[in-house]
């Protein structure tokens, strides 16, 4: 056996799909564990469809995530002469045929098939039509000759033996009438050039393996491993697809998932390792297996997604997690300040608390980014004349402070909450809201200390307590 060789094929006719990440991950990590090669090709024969601003976002996609391919991008489109040649010799060694139907004729039978709720299968009329006998003026889709008699077996690393009876396989196009090969020739062909010896993919192109297989052995060539991983669905048990929300990578990169975590959730999706729920990236790589993969679904949960994302806010070092919030405001929020960085980074132990997401630390830490606050107004509801006048005299006796600890702070709000026969809650939250703009964010007490006194101070002169 050759080197282990696998591939992920997506087409770039928009975002990557979660399921397709998965799948992506699945086979690099086989190839990794196996000391093996990854390979990326990019399927972009369908030329209405295929964007170059998909492509990048694939490529971008995979490399935030940790998926990095090895050799040369595969780019299909650059290979289809390759593709119409296979087809020329499956034609020539009496494997595929010139079949002359109308569309109205195909239209036809897929009625009559609806009309008896049968599945469509092209009825093989033109199968052994001589080229003498074939209409004139008519340009023939090239069909792939199946095999009728008997059964064929798939022997799938996930599945296990998969049988169907070789009738059910229609006499599937390999050339459109416009000269383009189909998927299944040109997958084909890509696959064999590119030496892959095993095709791990989604559950739903177990029929298309079936053909694929015809073709491999049509022309003598070695045939691939094949891994069938079952579909992601949704919580309602449906299958995934791209018009779900949080289908795509970018989904959670936007609330600030990070890479790592969702690799981890996504290895977890459908596979396991003992009881074993964390991996680093090198873990990954040292436990992966195809044995491991489930049979079934699996259901894709944000709140699973949010726990593992927590687990990992909580157990990086801060630096790391740092480095982690600077790329995400630079994508999507705003470049924190050079001259805020070091107060971020001396409260992301506070910061962090309670946050599964690093949007949620950069909502906790607005009120340090920005020197100008933007108030919830019905939260300012809550400063009324008891609360300014309980703001007005902590101001007063914080200014006479010469130590500015919570040592200090906590006999003062004490005080006040006796002096104003209320609780903790009648002090405190007027107190996150004028200093923060929302009643909602980190503790009095490390807002306050975060702030320092002069800012403390002068948010607490903001006009709104006049």
């Amino acid at each position: 056996m050759s080197k282990v060789a696998t591939r992920f094929a997506p087409s770039p006719t928009g975002a990557l799909h979660i399921g397709g990440v998965r799948t992506a991950l699945f086979c690099w990590l086989y190839s990794k564990n196996k000391k093996g090669t990854f390979h990326l090709r990019i399927e972009d024969t369908d030329k209405e469809r295929s964007k170059d601003e998909h492509k990048n976002q694939i490529i971008k996609s995979l490399k935030w995530i940790g998926i990095e391919h090895d050799g040369e991008l595969y780019i299909q489109s650059t290979k289809i002469n390759d593709h119409i040649s296979v087809a020329n010799k499956l034609l020539k060694n009496n494997h595929a045929y010139k079949c002359y139907c109308s569309t109205e004729e195909i239209e036809d039978q897929k009625k009559r098939a609806r009309q008896k709720k049968l599945p469509y299968t092209y009825n093989r009329k033109c199968r052994e039509l001589s080229e003498s006998d074939a209409p004139k003026g008519i340009k023939p889709v090239v069909r792939f000759k199946s095999r009728i008699e008997g059964s064929s077996i798939l022997k799938d690393l996930v599945q296990g033996d998969v049988e169907i009876d070789n009738i059910s396989l229609e006499d599937f196009i390999i050339i459109r009438n416009d000269g383009t090969p189909t998927y299944n020739l040109s997958a084909t062909v890509d696959d064999h050039q590119m030496s892959m010896t095993h095709i791990i993919r989604g559950d739903d192109h177990k029929i298309n393996t079936f053909k694929q297989i015809q073709i491999y052995l049509s022309m003598k060539w070695d045939l691939p491993y094949f891994a069938h991983i079952p579909l992601i669905h949704t919580l309602g048990g449906k299958k995934l697809s791209k018009r779900d929300n949080a289908s795509t990578l970018d989904d959670y990169s936007k609330i600030g998932i990070m890479p790592d975590a969702l690799r981890n959730y996504l290895l977890r999706l459908g596979w396991s390792y003992k009881d074993k729920e964390i991996f680093t990236l090198e873990e990954s790589i040292e436990c992966f297996n195809l044995e491991g993969i489930g049979k079934s679904p699996s259901k894709l949960d944000i709140s699973r997604i949010l726990s593992m994302n927590e687990h990992y806010i909580k157990n990086i070092t801060e630096e790391e997690l740092y480095n982690h919030l600077v790329e995400y405001c630079e994508l999507y929020k705003e470049k924190i300040p050079v001259h805020k960085e070091d107060k971020i980074k001396q409260s992301l132990t506070f910061l962090k608390n309670k946050a599964k997401t690093l949007e949620d630390i950069y909502n906790n830490s607005k009120y340090i980014i920005f020197d100008e606050l933007t108030f919830n107004l019905e939260d300012l509801k809550l400063i009324d004349n008891k609360a300014k006048k309980i703001l007005a005299e902590f101001a007063n006796l914080i200014n006479e402070l010469k130590d500015f600890s919570k040592e200090t702070l906590e006999p003062i709000i004490n005080n006040l909450i006796k002096l104003h026969e209320t609780n903790f809650k009648g002090v405190g939250q007027p107190l996150r809201v004028i200093l923060t703009g929302s009643k909602f964010g980190p503790g009095v007490y490390d807002i306050i200390l975060s702030l320092g006194k002069e800012e403390t101070l002068k948010r607490l002169g903001n006009k709104i307590l006049s």
